[in-house]
Order: structure tokens, then sequence, then C-alpha cells
């Protein structure tokens, strides 16, 4: 019959105590000084020294070379208090789960007033002491305030605040903590190797965590294991099994799913735990553990070892592939994501659906809102990185390039940028400088840091526009429709536009500053957005769906939007601008159609019908030929209701016309 672990490592003297230096070193001292309390009170977990220490203390008090900080473990009361000794009637032990009543409490007071038989002192160690009843502790005041000269008191307990005040108030207090993986680690080395066993990498790892921070608990699991096993001593998938933790490769495959974003993966190994008979609450802890580890190995990938000690350096390296592979923002993401799915489990009635509930949230990022906003942009700079980026200038721009001569021109950067303002701001040169599209050229340049240069952000321009619908879907029908990215240096994107009209409305309104929060939103890009005439910007391709309504036309969205630009659907209007003439609004006078007029018109109607007929033709002509797209409505513009002029002055003055005579009704 072998004795536990617990039993036969029980430390002698304060020195031996592992991880409550913040404790014995104090007590050390006041035994070395001879400044010595009455009564002490040790709180703290279970399993982290208390009562160990409080035996030591009295092994100190009554050692015949004391009271000293170092028994000498050769006298008799030594000896009656070392591991395995008899006990000494002078030291009394009282489980106060068993012996807390007023009863209990008015027979320790008596016969606490009797000296010590062979002692210097009659130490009383009062276990689990918030078990005590008040009136137990009231029975216990008065000597406990004022005891005789030979005795001492030593309460311990792992809830201290149930020990009433006016006794807590009478005793030095230390508080006992539990021990850190570091040191216990190395305590369970030694004590393997005092053993004589075998241990494999990463089964202390799980001892302590099964362990819990604990001395006397984890050594009750070494125990355990060491019962367990064979001539090849703790092997890892024995220690695993036993103790219902995931295997390595369990958790390796599952992390590779998440890091990949392949939800098949995913799912088979949900499917393997449930199966294999894993408990699905384990195994999330077991999870959340493995990315915390992942989080250590992305902060310190070279001293990582020194860290997380006892895990072995072929699963370190491994380790260290699957940081690289999440991104830090996607660890952190999902280490949030796990944490509180595990405590969403507590007390759950269906944990397999809990877990798959947690993976489905780790696979979708775009679902977790602005949290998820660090996973989405590691995802993109992985697929940079992958797919590599270019500094080959834009389609538009190379096209542009080649049909011109070989003879120098300026580039890009040469043209005066377009402000983002009102139109009439814009002067006759600056409209000049960027109504020639065959100006434009390549832009000669390194790649820009962070791997975003013109083709990264094509490539992320469905997604931008995606994000510009949610903004504004007035600005997403413009932008979809009628511009192109042309070219990106870092400080400003450059959009082409087809007509003058376009360029204006993009001066004249918000839609840049919408495209510029987006681009901020999804690439983390915040650059200035401007606009260039380019005839190739005209857009071949079909007219993209809506994101935010995929049922509704963009000329829908536009009439139903409810931003105060809502009369800005400028695709719609540049399309009819070549074929039809400005139709008026419906709070302006109605201008009746032309009809043919007949040879000498004779009456004034007629004549009037003949007049206005003429000015609109002249009017349409005029417009065909112009540069300018007068159909295109600008942010100058007056406001007819506003106004406040109605009938002739809003003829001659807002739309141009010539009164010749008003009719008589």
């Amino acid at each position: 019959m072998s004795t536990a672990l617990y039993r036969r490592y029980r430390p002698e003297s304060f020195a031996d105590v592992i991880g409550q230096e913040h404790v014995t070193e104090p007590l050390m001292q006041a035994l070395r000084t001879g400044r010595v309390n009455h009564a002490y009170l040790f709180s703290g977990p279970r399993g982290c020294g208390k009562t160990t220490s409080a035996r030591i203390l009295a092994r100190c008090l009554n050692c015949e070379q004391g009271p000293t900080p170092i028994p000498c473990g050769v006298c008799d009361s030594c000896v009656a208090l070392a591991r395995g000794g008899s006990g000494s009637i002078d030291v009394i032990e009282i489980d106060a789960a068993s012996h807390g009543g007023v009863e209990d409490a008015r027979d320790l007071r008596e016969r606490a007033s009797y000296g010590p038989a062979l002692s210097r002192y009659k130490v009383y160690i009062i276990d689990e002491a918030h078990m005590v009843t008040t009136q137990g502790f009231n029975a216990l005041l008065k000597i406990v305030e004022e005891p005789p000269e030979h005795v001492k008191f030593i309460f311990a307990t792992t809830e201290p605040d149930k020990v009433i005040g006016t006794i807590r108030s009478r005793t030095h207090h230390y508080p006992f903590r539990l021990v850190p993986p570091l040191p216990l680690h190395d305590y369970l080395g030694e004590i393997c190797a005092s053993e004589k066993v075998t241990v494999a990498p990463g089964v202390l790892s799980f001892v302590i965590r099964a362990g819990g921070g604990s001395v006397r608990d984890s050594l009750s699991v070494l125990d355990q294991l060491i019962a367990g096993s064979g001539d090849e001593g703790l092997t890892y998938e024995n220690a695993a099994a036993l103790l219902g933790f995931t295997d390595g490769e369990l958790l390796d495959a599952t992390i590779d799913g998440f890091a990949a974003g392949d939800g098949a993966s995913v799912f088979r190994q949900v499917d393997k735990v449930i199966e294999t008979g894993h408990d699905p609450r384990r195994f999330v802890e077991d999870l959340l553990e493995r990315l915390r580890d992942l989080i250590v190995v992305a902060a310190v990938p070279e001293g990582a070892s020194s860290v997380l000690r006892g895990i072995p350096e072929d699963q370190l390296e491994r380790m260290l592939q699957q940081s690289a592979a999440f991104g830090s923002g996607a660890l952190s993401r999902s280490a949030d994501i796990v944490n509180a799915g595990l405590t969403e489990m507590t007390g759950a009635t269906a944990p397999r659906l809990q877990l798959e509930l947690i993976c489905a949230r780790l696979l979708l990022p775009g679902a977790s809102g602005e949290s998820g906003y660090a996973a989405r942009l590691d995802r993109l700079e992985r697929r940079l990185e992958m797919t590599g980026t270019s500094t080959s200038p834009s389609p538009a721009v190379a096209t542009t390039s080649a049909r011109r001569s070989a003879s120098p021109t300026p580039r890009t950067a040469d043209v005066p940028a377009v402000p983002v303002g009102r139109p009439d701001s814009v002067n006759e040169a600056a409209t000049e400088a960027v109504a020639a599209p065959q100006r434009l050229r390549p832009v000669e340049r390194q790649q820009e840091p962070g791997g975003i240069d013109t083709d990264a952000i094509r490539r992320s321009w469905p997604d931008v526009l995606t994000k510009v619908a949610t903004i504004s879907r007035v600005t997403w029908s413009f932008v979809s429709q009628n511009t192109r990215v042309l070219d990106y240096n870092g400080e400003r994107l450059l959009l082409g536009l087809s007509t003058d009209g376009l360029l204006s409305a993009l001066r004249g309104r918000n839609h840049a500053e919408v495209v510029r929060q987006a681009l901020i939103e999804v690439i983390g890009v915040d650059t200035k957005v401007e606009g260039v005439l380019s005839t190739d910007a005209a857009s071949t391709d079909p007219v993209p769906t809506d994101p935010v309504s995929a049922d509704a036309a963009p000329s829908d969205a536009v009439a139903t939007d409810s931003e105060p630009d809502d009369d800005w659907n400028v695709s719609a209007r540049s399309e009819k601008s070549a074929s039809a003439p400005p139709q008026p609004t419906s709070n302006a006078p109605a201008i009746p159609a032309p009809t043919p007029a007949p040879e000498g018109p004779s009456t004034p109607r007629q004549r009037a019908r003949a007049a206005v007929a003429q000015e609109a033709s002249r009017r349409r002509t005029n417009a065909s030929s112009s540069v300018a797209d007068d159909s295109v409505v600008s942010a100058d513009d007056e406001n007819i209701e506003e106004a406040g002029d109605m009938g002739q002055p809003v003829i001659e003055r807002v739309l141009g016309g010539m009164v010749i005579g008003e009719l008589d009704q």
C-alpha cells in the first residue's frame, strides 16, 4: 500500500512551500525577530498550503532551538510534527466543519486555559474556520482577544469573509494564492524524477490544467496517472484520454479549418468530437486555451518557449504557423467569441448546438459588425500576399496612353487635382486641364506601403460599392454606373467619368466623401477621392445589382431614398440628355409641346405657340452641341419652390424663356 503523493511530499519547512513567498517570507522574518502574534488567519483556495503552513509554523514555534524560521528537524517536537510523525499533544487540529458549535467552542476555551504538556506553546489549528457558527465564534471571542501566553491560534479557511469581523480583526491575515504554472511545472518534474517515472512532453501541462493551480489537486492527478502507467511511463495519448482533454491532432485540424475559412472541415471535426465521446464544453475550453497560446506565440514568436513551457518544440513550430495563418486581429476576435460562447454553454441543454453556433460565428467575420473588421482586414492582407500586387497601370489609363504618340506628355501626377466643391468655383483653366483624357499617363512609383495599390483597390471595389450602398444608395447608383477606378497613388484615388455633367455631379455633392468613408471601413484606406474626364471610363458592364435591395432597380432605390439628394439620379438623366430636351419639373409652369404651325399664323395664340416652339428647338440644338450636360441637376440650381416667384418671372429668370405675351384663357 503506497502513500499518496501529496502526503509523501508535504513540505516540512517554509523553504519547501512553493508559490507562496509573499506569506512564508514575512512569517520567517517575524520568527527571526520574535514578533510572533497570538492569532493568525490563513485564507486561500483549497490545496494551496494553508494547513501545511500552519503545521510548519507550529513546528517552528515549538522547536527546541526556537522559535526559529528553520526547524532543526531532530528534536522531539520537530520529529513528532514531521511527515509521518506521531503528532504532538500540544498541537491540536480541529475540523470546524464537524466541531463548530457553541459547545465545541466552550470546550476549547476550557482546555486552552491549561498549559502545554511537553512543548513551549499550545497551538490550536482550526481548519475550515468559516464553518464555525456565530455563537461558536462569540464563545471564542474572549480567549482569542486575550489568550494566555502559552496559547496560539491559527485559523485556516477558504472563505475569510464568513469569519466574523470581531475575530478577523484580532488576527494577522495572510492570503494564500494558487500556484502559477511555471513553478508548479518544475515542482512536478522534480517529483517525477524522484519517482523515476518517464514523462512525455505535454503531459505535465495536462496535469497542471486539471489541478487548476492547486498543488494538492495536481499531485493527486499525477498520482493517478502514475498508478495507471506502464513501462513506457506517462504518455501524451493516455493522459489526454484519462483526463478528458482534446487530442492535439483534433485541435490542430479545427484551428487549421478556422484559419482557412473551411467550414466543411470545421464541422467534420465537431462531428468527430461528438462521435468520440468528448465533452463539448471541455472541447470549447481546450479551443480557448489553444487560441490563447496562439496569441502568445504571435506576440512573442522568438520567446514563446519560455512562456509556454512544457510544450514540445514541434508543436510550438506548428502553433507559430497557425498564428501566422490567422492574423492577430482574427485571433483576438476568435478568442472573444469562444470565451463568450463558453459562458453561454453553462447549463445548456444542447451543448452540441452551442458548439456549432460558436463555430459558425467564428467562420463569419462579416456577421460580427465592427468587431469583425480586424479579422476581415487580416483576410484581405493574406489574400493580397497570396495573389501578389501589381504596380502596372490601370486598363483605362494604359489604353489612353497607347493612343498617343511617343512624344513626352505629362503624367497623372502633373494633372491639377479637381477639388471637390461647387461647380461655379472651378475656373476655366482647371476645367480645361481636366477635360483632356489623353493627358492621363501611368504613374511610375513603387508599391504603396501595406500592399495597397491600384490593382488592390480594383479587387476590393465590389466590396467598397456594397459598403457605399449601405451609406447612401443615391451615391451607389451614381458611382457604380458612371465611374471607373483609374489610379491610386497613396494620397488620392482617381475616378474616371465620361462627361462634364457627371464630373460636376461628383464635385457638387457628397458622393466623394461617401466613397472615402466606404474605403476606410472596408479596406482601411483613408484617401482623397477625385474625378477626371476619361473617354474610357464609360462602363460597358451590366448595371450592378443594388446590394441593399436586390429586388428594386437602381432608379427605384433613388426614388425611395430619404436623403436630401433624392433628386440626383444623374445616371438616368445623363442617358436622356442626348435624345430629349429637359422636361419641366412639377412645380414649374408647363410648356406646351410644339405643334406644326399653319402657314402664316393669324391669331395671337398661334403666334405665341410658334415662338415657343422655335425657342424650344433652339435650346435643343444648343444642348446637343454643348460640351456640358445641362440635364444634370447642379448643386447651385435654384429651388423653384423656395424662390417665391410664379408665372412670367419664373419663365424669364429660371427657364431662360422669352415671354411674348400672355394668352387669355
